[in-house]
């Protein structure tokens, strides 16, 4: 009887891979993942319960490359949406480039790869296609060997000669002479099991057996997943009506993710195209694919859907797609904006995924997800120790080269792409201008448009009054700080903090020039009359609930993220009326790595877009944090002044020496202090490592030494302080420009 057979799994490693560079799996994104859509399942009766319902879509990348004969190589690559499903559902990517002649490869062995399960069909240095069948956990790619003149890098390719090019896919129907050949889009049906769409395909690409006579092994679309199935229950695709079932179509998810790729697959042969639809949705794309399929596949019916000849040549060059032209991350070619680091783009999908995670990171200080595509399963870590950017086997495999992660594995250290000189590595190509393309990317992150804030008339300086505050989740005053800092005289400041630890560092630091007032949950419209008018209205809301490095986070309507509401209730109760004429600002900030959803909530309720704003540029340690409000130039370039440290040495203090120029993101937890994959102590003193003394931590967020050494708390308990405050540099450039407006010393 035949069975259906899972496709192969990879290996699941954790830790040092080879000599040299590390990698490591990204088991919290099972979490992330689980968390960001939620554990959707459906029960598919037709063909058991194994199967998940969830989206996927192949997606096809047509590169040609200039080959030394001057023909041109088509390479297709295929790829599945990656971070955003659900760790509940095992999606498996099926690969198929028909235009090659998969037939050859019965009598030519293929390299595999045994880390990641990626199997690597050779046609010829030039002429390559893999194809990966293991589950994936995150964006997992086929991997395309090619090589462009122009690059100055050389890809890794195998010493021996290539061999002769395939015969053409028309010359073998079928080992048997039965029909049905390799390449061949077919419906088949296994018991137990409705009709279903799939591909024959070699044996070697299942990993299994020969198949038997009369038999043929199949790979669904839809799953991945290979049978060894009956020539007696296979038909062409072109008969499309007679099997094509509406109810499945209705109900199941998974049946109407395999008609979208197999029809995706059919047009792409028969080069048929369709209109462009606004839908991002491959329902919402399929039906005119559906009215196509049913009607015959006209013009060119069964004949235009055979696997092509002559995979190797094509000459015309008008298809000639850019890197610019595809989503880098997932290959799909309706791009939405541009990648920041390197050159190309991303589509709306990735994109969003590229806003919520690339400013998440691990207990070890490294990236959580790839630079490029911000999936991965597997990552190399960079071995600069002052950079925190890792990349995957996948991304270093399809875009810089076949063998590239195997490579980079026996380096030790090996350097990332975004530290290694700038020059084109495979088609991967680092932006000079990196830097700001990434503000601009943050920036232009325009998923809502609102009107511009309203601009005030700056105050002359006659006329100018001090400033009245109301600072709700104050922490440690820093905004009291700052103010003092830049000279503004302060006419009262209300803060709203239920730290009792904080409160105290106010109360000491400030001498008690700070009132402190109840829970901002029982902030009252009366309590607003009485305290105000307010000018400066600032707030942080906690970010546990918001941040998707918290696996268990309950969203911005749960938890402690509910009270980014108390904020937005007093800040409309604290804004002016209609009828006063006075400038009144306002500045809410919260973490980077917040889900796209949750961030486009709190802009809607804010009716403006946030600033990525990373403390890196002005202060020793990285700290990217998102600011929505209508403080003056919030988007100008950050400048770092003369009391800004921007080295970790500067920080220290007298006889320690700084094993790094900068440290990462430093936090409420006591191992953030450690950096590199090593888990290094930042600091030598006396020949031996050492950690980051409070001091020192406060010089790095820019507080005066000794700001929180107040009531006898300990070391950890000054760190959780610190790890939740606003950096000193940053809240100062966001200030700075209310001088215009308000008293200065």
């Amino acid at each position: 009887m035949p069975q259906r057979l899972p496709a192969r799994e990879g290996r699941r490693e954790k830790g040092r891979a080879g000599e040299g560079g590390e990698r490591r799996e990204k088991w919290k994104k099972s979490e992330y993942r689980a968390n960001r859509r939620g554990s959707e399942r459906e029960t598919e009766k037709e063909r058991g319960g194994d199967q998940r319902g969830l989206s996927s879509r192949l997606l096809f990348v047509h590169l040609q490359r200039e080959c030394v004969c001057g023909a041109w190589l088509t390479v297709c690559v295929c790829t599945s949406l990656h971070p955003l499903m659900p760790a509940t559902s095992q999606v498996y990517t099926a690969v198929w480039h028909l235009s090659l002649c998969n037939v050859w490869l019965e009598t030519n062995p293929y390299p595999q790869s045994p880390s990641s399960g990626i199997s690597i069909m050779t046609m010829c240095t030039w002429r390559c296609i893999y194809s990966l069948t293991c589950p994936m956990e995150a964006k997992t790619s086929p991997v395309s060997n090619y090589k462009s003149r122009s690059h100055t890098h050389t890809p890794f390719y195998p010493s021996k000669p290539p061999p002769p090019p395939p015969p053409p896919l028309s010359l073998f129907p079928s080992q048997d002479n039965k029909g049905f050949g390799i390449g061949e889009l077919v419906w088949g049906k296994i018991k137990g099991f409705s009709w279903w769409p799939g591909i024959v395909v070699t044996w070697r690409a299942t990993g299994k057996r020969q198949a038997t006579h009369g038999m043929r092994w199949l790979q669904w679309f839809g799953d991945g997943k290979f049978s060894e199935v009956s020539i007696e229950e296979l038909d062409s695709i072109t008969a499309f009506p007679k099997f094509f079932n509406q109810a499945s179509y209705t109900k199941l998810t998974s049946y109407r993710r395999a008609i979208f790729q197999a029809l995706e697959m059919a047009s792409l042969r028969a080069e048929k195209t369709f209109p462009q639809c606004e839908s991002e949705g491959p329902e919402d794309q399929v039906k005119p694919m559906l009215d196509w399929a049913i009607g015959g596949f006209l013009p060119k019916g069964q004949e235009g859907l055979k696997p092509t000849d002559n995979p190797g040549c094509n000459t015309t060059k008008c298809s000639y797609l850019f890197c610019a032209d595809f989503c880098l991350s997932c290959g799909k070619t309706r791009v939405a904006t541009f990648h920041p680091l390197f050159e190309g783009g991303l589509c709306q999908a990735c994109k969003d995924v590229y806003l919520e995670i690339s400013y998440m990171y691990d207990d070890d200080g490294y990236q959580s997800y790839c630079t490029v595509c911000c999936g991965g399963r597997e990552v190399l870590l960079c071995g600069n120790a002052n950079c925190c950017r890792c990349f995957c086997v996948d991304c270093l495999d399809i875009l810089v080269g076949a063998g590239a992660s195997n490579s980079a594995r026996n380096l030790d250290p090996w350097r990332c792409f975004m530290c290694q000189p700038l020059q084109n590595y495979g088609v991967l190509k680092r932006r000079h201008d990196w830097s700001m393309k990434l503000q601009e990317f943050f920036v232009n992150d325009n998923g809502q448009e609102f009107e511009s804030p309203k601009i005030y008339r700056a105050v002359p300086a006659e006329q100018r009054r001090p400033i009245r505050v109301l600072s709700l989740f104050d922490g440690i005053a820093t905004g009291y700080l700052v103010l003092r800092d830049l000279g503004f005289k302060v006419d009262h400041y209300i803060a709203s903090e239920v730290c009792e630890d904080s409160i105290s560092v106010g109360v000491v630091r400030h001498e008690g020039r700070i009132q402190y007032v109840h829970d901002v949950r029982n902030i009252s419209r009366k309590n607003i009359e009485e305290w105000g008018p307010f000018d400066l209205v600032i707030g942080g809301s906690p970010c546990n609930d918001l941040s998707i490095v918290n696996p268990a986070r309950k969203g911005l309507y749960e938890g402690t993220g509910r009270l980014f509401f108390e904020f937005y209730r007093l800040l409309s109760e604290a804004k002016p009326k209609e009828a006063e004429d006075r400038p009144f600002f306002w500045m809410f900030e919260n973490v980077v790595a917040m889900g796209v959803n949750d961030k486009r909530d709190i802009s809607r309720f804010l009716e403006c877009n946030p600033v990525m704003i990373d403390a890196i540029e002005v202060s020793a340690a990285h700290r990217a944090r998102y600011f929505w409000g209508n403080l003056p130039g919030m988007n100008r370039p950050r400048c770092a002044s003369g009391m800004d440290k921007l080295e970790l040495q500067d920080c220290l203090d007298h006889g320690r020496v700084a094993k790094f120029g900068k440290v990462r993101t430093i936090t409420t937890r006591s191992n953030s202090i450690k950096q590199g994959k090593d888990q290094h102590f930042p600091v030598m003193m006396n020949g031996k490592e050492d950690i980051l003394w409070c001091t020192e931590l406060e010089r790095i967020f820019g507080f005066p030494v000794h700001y929180t050494d107040v009531s006898n708390m300990g070391r950890g308990a000054r760190q959780k302080l610190l790890g939740r405050s606003w950096s000193v540099p940053v809240i100062r450039h966001l200030f700075a420009p209310l001088k215009d407006y308000f008293a200065c010393e």
